[in-house]
């Protein structure tokens, strides 16, 4: 009898120290967290348009690194293993399976 006695106070007990962690519906983790920054594009992908369907050359690829100065880009191609890792500013360069552009994005 002792024995669940003690062990019905113990559990009481617990029940009462986790009762006294919990929040009220007035308390939002939201409210403690900043919002996450702007998940919008950045890197002008949509100013490269022109180059889809072109051979992924070193020649193109050399100009539209030019063109973004010193900008990150990476060149994408099948089967290649990339990072997940987000950089708005990052364009990215998709090349098919026949070398040539097929889109870009910023990652």
């Amino acid at each position: 009898m002792m024995r669940k006695s003690t062990t019905m106070m113990a559990l009481t007990a617990s029940l009462m120290a986790l009762s006294a962690c919990s929040t009220s519906g007035s308390d939002k983790v939201a409210d403690a967290t900043p919002p996450p920054p702007s998940m919008e594009p950045s890197c002008g992908a949509d100013q490269y348009s022109a180059y889809v369907g072109q051979p992924a050359s070193d020649e193109v690829i050399a100009a539209i690194a030019k063109s973004r100065g010193d900008k990150p880009m990476r060149v994408i191609k099948p089967g290649m293993a990339v990072t997940m890792d987000y950089m708005p500013e990052r364009l990215n360069v998709q090349v098919g399976e026949d070398g040539k552009i097929t889109g870009f994005n910023c990652t």
